[in-house]
């Protein structure tokens, strides 16, 4: 780690990455410096001292979003200046934008030619909505390869089938050029709500509605859900189903990252991404190795306990070669979770969020 010190660290945290030969993804430590953004291996529950790997910014070009993996809507894509491409999936919009923002900034420090930026220029010479053609927007949208993928989603209980989040299609037109930017993005999908190309799905959507009075205003939201209009070729209605553990994943998302988490059996630790929801209250937590879109685990937070846990030792119950920052959860029928945070500050953040809805 003596390498590290000498050089200024300007981002670091969890991101999943796609192998080069084998094509699975593995969660990494990512440390993102003036030059490089390099990335390690956790062994156990423990980062490794020895880098597993380097991207050179020189010359990358980054491509955020990138939609081209089904299942996987929060990955960026760097590619070398020799052409080799990586591909990065983080814990949240927020938390990807934020990663392809200031790995863009590096690159354009660093860039030889004047005026060439690093990040994928998306429409030539700035705005171009006030000539797009709806119908075709549209036309795109409802391909079979590569148009907007439908997914069920689930809103108070409610689960919808076939169709996607506002958040999803801003992604979407930003991926395939036909907006610059997320707030293009918006105007455009917003047209298209206004001329009953899109519907409103649910709740929020519909809320948004009313509240933008006559205008139609669409919502870059990943909880606001719209499909395609019954009146239009149909690839699929929409559905609401009610189930428990629609129930369950129907909360709003307080809070979600990446987190190592000590498994009940062989006491081995993994990084899992967490959601916390609220009303109801439930911590679910995913493998973000695997395609599968559903939870592995999760639990009610009514009456549970969130303690911090004491940096000095191994506490008890703990396996393994601890790099810091613990927790345990304790649930109403006496599970006990441990689990690390990569940083104190975001132990306290999880527990802090963890206990309002206890």
């Amino acid at each position: 780690m003596d390498s590290d010190k000498k050089v200024t660290i300007l981002r670091e945290g969890f991101l999943v990455k796609r192998g080069h030969v084998v094509h699975n993804w593995k969660a990494r430590w990512f440390v993102l410096t003036p030059e490089k953004l390099l990335y390690y291996k956790y062994d156990g529950s423990r980062r490794d001292s020895c880098q597993r790997g380097k991207i050179l910014l020189k010359d990358c070009v980054i491509t955020c979003p990138f939609l081209e993996f089904e299942n996987r809507p929060l990955v960026f894509k760097l590619q070398t200046k020799h052409g080799v491409n990586h591909f990065l999936e983080a814990c949240s919009r927020e938390q990807r934008d934020e990663w392809a923002a200031e790995i863009t900034v590096q690159v354009n420090k660093l860039q030889t030619n004047e005026g060439v930026k690093a990040t994928k220029q998306q429409v030539p010479g700035g705005s171009q909505l006030h000539n797009i053609n709806l119908s075709k927007v549209l036309d795109s949208m409802y391909d079979v390869h590569s148009g907007i993928k439908m997914s069920n989603h689930v809103e108070q209980g409610s689960t919808y089938s076939n169709c996607f989040s506002g958040s999803a299609v801003v992604d979407w037109l930003v991926f395939m050029q036909l907006a610059l930017t997320r707030v293009e993005a918006v105007t455009l999908a917003s047209a298209l709500l206004e001329e009953g190309f899109l519907r409103t799905v649910g709740l929020k959507s519909v809320a948004a509605l009313r509240t933008a009075g006559l205008s139609e205003q669409f919502m870059d939201d990943s909880t606001a859900l719209y499909s395609f209009s019954d009146s239009l070729k149909k690839r699929g209605s929409v559905k609401a189903e009610t189930s428990l553990s629609a129930v369950e994943l129907s909360g709003t998302v307080m809070k979600r990252g990446f987190l190592l988490k000590q498994g009940h059996r062989r006491k081995n630790w993994k990084v899992r991404l967490f959601m916390l929801r609220s009303e109801p209250a439930f911590l679910h937590y995913y493998d973000p190795t695997s395609d599968d879109i559903s939870p592995v685990g999760g639990f009610s937070l009514r009456g549970c306990l969130v303690s911090s846990l004491d940096d000095n030792g191994v506490p008890s119950g703990v396996k393994g070669n601890i790099q810091g920052n613990l927790f345990k959860i304790i649930t109403q029928s006496d599970t006990h979770y441990f689990i690390q945070a990569p940083s104190h500050q975001d132990k306290m953040d999880w527990i802090d969020a963890i206990r309002e809805q206890t």
